[in-house]
């Protein structure tokens, strides 16, 4: 049993797992590079640790550094949270060498399943199905002659690594040189691995995820789907559970392949298996992360389960305190994850400093969130700052709530993604469900929108009104005396900032 966790990552993951060792009444320590030594996960944890300069290759990826200050805290057990070393087989290996609890899967498994080619040759052995694709390390030529044989459209993967890096998709064969160099370059920088493999690329596809659990007994349940489609260069956007192209038969037909997956490669702990799902109902496994996700509040806010918690409970031995009968699906949640772009000049990165924030409260709205007023938000790390959570009764409900909650989602200092959600939330595609992995680069280009010109008007006379209203509050805080009342008695009774 352990009782003293280490949380190995940053931001608003590392704040999460924090809490629900807490919870747990477990001691907690942080480590934090050059660039986080006011991060909100060093204040939350009981004990902080330096482990290096900015760059996450120099901290945050450094595995000696990371087991070294395990070892300086006496810590029991080690949490990956989601990026960085999650993933990495050799990390989770090191953390048994230590003696050390991973809160995790066993390495071995890990190592499987990032492997995505050895990872499609164990689905195919225990019965899943795959999407049509070839073997790995294939040369040039060899992968323009297989290409031919599968036929266009279809994507280049680098076998190690996700997240996007290193995938092409590829609609003509005058593409496909370029875009094998292009994919093995990124693949090489991304992984310090060109390998690459070629598979189908189904067109008008969702991309449906199912949540499963397993502990160290052989005992491993589904806790429904999550609906991904709405991504931007393989990178998902937002996410919703459960989906509106599932039905219960078809949850029940995916869960069951998902357990399977699991038990072929001998899983332990919280994990995703991710599926393309065609217009005709069809499901393809697409590949399994072998971590907590970072949309998994959606699925917790249906089904009433902690997985965070249920992590800690399956990494010290514990038996599933759930059956699958017990799994029932309520309600339903949508998150948006907030980043630190400009989407409307091409999700150019903002940095700079939080000048003043307001986040979203009230029924059925969850914020998990890295920022507070006075941070610097730097270019080291994912622009990822913040995920906005929202419950309810029905899909038009929990819209509507998403909707509210991003209005009043203040934060000034740099540009974000909220202006982005907000569009989407307003779309008539979205709120019909009419989604696929290509809604958003296809259907729907906000960069390239232009406004109507009642729009460009009032946008001119709203920034002749902000800009006068900046100059006046400037000018009551030079003159303290003069205002009636504090600054803190006026922003309780409303006042707003000048943004």
């Amino acid at each position: 049993m352990f009782k003293k966790v280490l949380v190995a990552n940053r931001g608003e993951i590392a704040i999460r797992v924090l809490r629900a060792c807490e919870e747990r009444g477990l001691q907690t320590v942080a480590v934090y590079s050059d660039a986080d030594r006011t991060a909100l996960h060093v204040r939350y944890a009981d004990e902080a640790y330096h482990i290096g300069p900015a760059p996450s290759r120099e901290s945050y990826l450094r595995i000696d550094r990371i087991i070294e200050v395990a070892k300086q805290a006496g810590v029991d057990a080690i949490h990956p949270g989601y990026g960085f070393l999650a993933e990495n087989a050799d990390f989770a290996q090191a953390c048994v060498d230590a003696g050390l609890i991973f809160i995790g899967p066993p390495p071995e498994a890990i190592r499987l399943m990032g492997n995505k080619v050895a990872a499609r040759k164990t689905m195919i052995a225990a019965g899943v199905p795959v999407v049509p694709g070839t073997e790995e390390g294939l040369a040039d030529e060899e992968a323009l002659r297989r290409a031919e044989e599968i036929g266009y459209p279809l994507l280049i993967k680098a076998a190690a690594g996700g997240g996007g890096k290193g995938m092409r998709a590829v609609h003509s064969a005058e593409e496909m040189r370029s875009a094998l160099a292009a994919a093995r370059r990124e693949a090489m920088g991304a992984f310090g691995d060109d390998t690459i493999y070629l598979e189908k690329l189904l067109r008008n596809a969702r991309h449906v995820e199912i949540q499963i659990l397993a502990d160290q007994h052989g005992h491993v349940i589904y806790l429904g789907e999550r609906e991904c489609s709405i991504q931007r260069r393989h990178q998902k956007l937002v996410e919703e559970a459960p989906s509106v192209a599932v039905t219960p038969e078809l949850r029940a037909r995916m869960g069951a392949t998902a357990v399977a997956a699991a038990q072929a490669t001998g899983y332990t702990n919280a994990g995703t298996v991710e599926f393309l799902l065609d217009k005709d109902k069809n499901f393809y496994f697409l590949e399994m992360n072998t971590r907590l996700q970072v949309e998994h509040p959606v699925t917790e806010m249906v089904t009433g389960i902690d997985i965070v918690k249920e992590q800690l409970a399956i990494a010290n031995g514990r038996p599933l305190r759930y059956k699958q009968e017990d799994i029932r699906i309520q309600g339903w949640a949508i998150e948006c994850r907030i980043t630190a772009e400009d989407p409307y000049s091409h999700f150019l990165p903002s940095s700079g400093k939080i000048i003043a924030l307001k986040e979203p409260t009230g029924p059925g709205v969850r914020v998990e969130s890295s920022l507070y007023s006075g941070m610097e938000v730097s270019l080291y790390y994912d622009p990822m700052v913040a995920k906005v959570i929202v419950w309810g009764e029905t899909r038009a409900q929990a819209i509507l709530r998403m909707r509210r909650a991003l209005s009043e989602y203040q934060i000034a200092g740099i540009q974000s993604s909220i202006p982005l959600h907000i569009q989407i939330m307003e779309s008539s595609q979205f709120m019909w469900g009419t989604l696929d992995t290509t809604f958003l680069e296809e259907r729907f280009h906000p960069e390239d929108t232009p406004l109507p010109p009642e729009y460009e008007e009032a946008a001119v006379l709203l920034a002749a009104v902000l800009a006068h209203e900046r100059g006046r509050q400037n000018a009551v805080l030079q003159r303290p005396q003069k205002r009636e009342s504090s600054l803190w008695r006026w922003a309780g009774r409303g006042g707003r900032w000048s943004l």
